[in-house]
């Protein structure tokens, strides 16, 4: 049976409750979260066979991860590394309306990932692989891993789907750029936000960031927008998708959440009208929650998805 593959870190997420850095907070929760596992629970949530490998540490927040993924659907290949913990990340709302991750992930488990982790990845003609590049930007071994996986899905007929996810504070725009680009020229399907791909093609109109996306190599490239919606460049033919209308509790994961939506739809051959419409619906439903995953949409919740009705009856 075909799948999505999906490989990187996913950590414990400490949220703040309400409005205040955390030098003001008194009271918080507890959950996980993690690009990579944000995206195969989006996926799982709307049908789609989906595989997360990954390293945690032999501690609670490693089995924290790993139940709550697992609880969602998703197959979980868990590499448990004792040698060093699970990575940690703090998100506060310092202000109304704006959010402040902070990662505690250096030298952690899921950072030292690597390409011997993958000798038992399933990975075969059909499946799509997704990566992104916050595992790119971890380490060198992880690097390494990503680059692998890359190799092998092409070798095997498989799609590769990358997001690019730049993360500024885990490593510079020089070096990020290079990594972006080698894996991009290598993807049939890539997902950046306007910012992100202006740092591989410096083009003024969101159109022209796509096309150019598309000129390097992937069939399918996506330029999110934010509450702008987002442009595809698409088999040669350029596209256009609103954003659903909605007054966000939280942003972080959205970008998971709409790869999720598109890759779920290309996972069962849908149009690209189709792909970009769940990607947008996806994305939205994810801002309604402040946490990284846990307002994912549903395949049964996707056809209300534009009501104006707040009561499900």
């Amino acid at each position: 049976m075909n799948r999505v593959v999906t490989l990187g870190e996913s950590m414990g997420l400490i949220l703040g409750d309400g409005v205040g850095g955390w030098e003001h907070q008194s009271q918080a929760r507890v959950a996980t979260g993690g690009a990579e596992g944000n995206t195969a629970i989006g996926l799982a949530r709307l049908g789609v066979p989906v595989t997360w490998l990954g390293r945690v540490g032999d501690d609670a927040l490693g089995r924290r991860v790993v139940g709550d993924l697992r609880s969602e659907g998703v197959d979980v290949l868990a590499r448990i590394y004792g040698g060093a913990p699970t990575g940690l990340m703090l998100k506060s709302t310092p202000r109304a309306g704006a959010t402040t991750v902070d990662y505690y992930r250096r030298g952690s488990a899921g950072s030292r990932l690597a390409a011997a982790d993958l000798d038992e990845l399933p990975l075969g003609a059909g499946d799509i692989l997704h990566v992104t590049g916050v595992t790119l930007a971890l380490s060198e071994s992880a690097r390494e891993a990503v680059i692998v996986a890359v190799d092998r899905a092409r070798s095997v007929g498989a799609l590769v789907s990358f997001a690019v996810n730049h993360r500024s504070r885990l490593w510079g725009h020089a070096e990020a750029v290079e990594a972006y680009a080698y894996v991009v020229a290598r993807a049939d399907i890539v997902f950046a936000s306007d910012d992100e791909a202006r740092m591989l093609h410096p083009h003024p109109a969101p159109e022209d960031l796509a096309r150019a996306l598309a000129d390097a190599g992937p069939a399918e490239a996506i330029v999110t927008l934010g509450s702008e919606g987002a442009v595809a460049f698409i088999d040669g033919e350029r596209r256009r998708v609103a954003a659903l209308p909605i007054t966000a509790v939280d942003t972080v994961g959205a970008g998971d959440a709409f790869a999720a939506g598109y890759l779920s739809e290309r996972f069962a051959g849908s149009d690209a009208t189709t792909r970009l419409n769940t990607a947008a619906r996806a994305g939205a439903y994810a801002c309604l929650h402040p946490g990284d995953w846990q307002g994912g949409i549903r395949r049964s919740e996707l056809h209300g998805a534009e009501s104006a009705d707040p009561v499900a009856r």
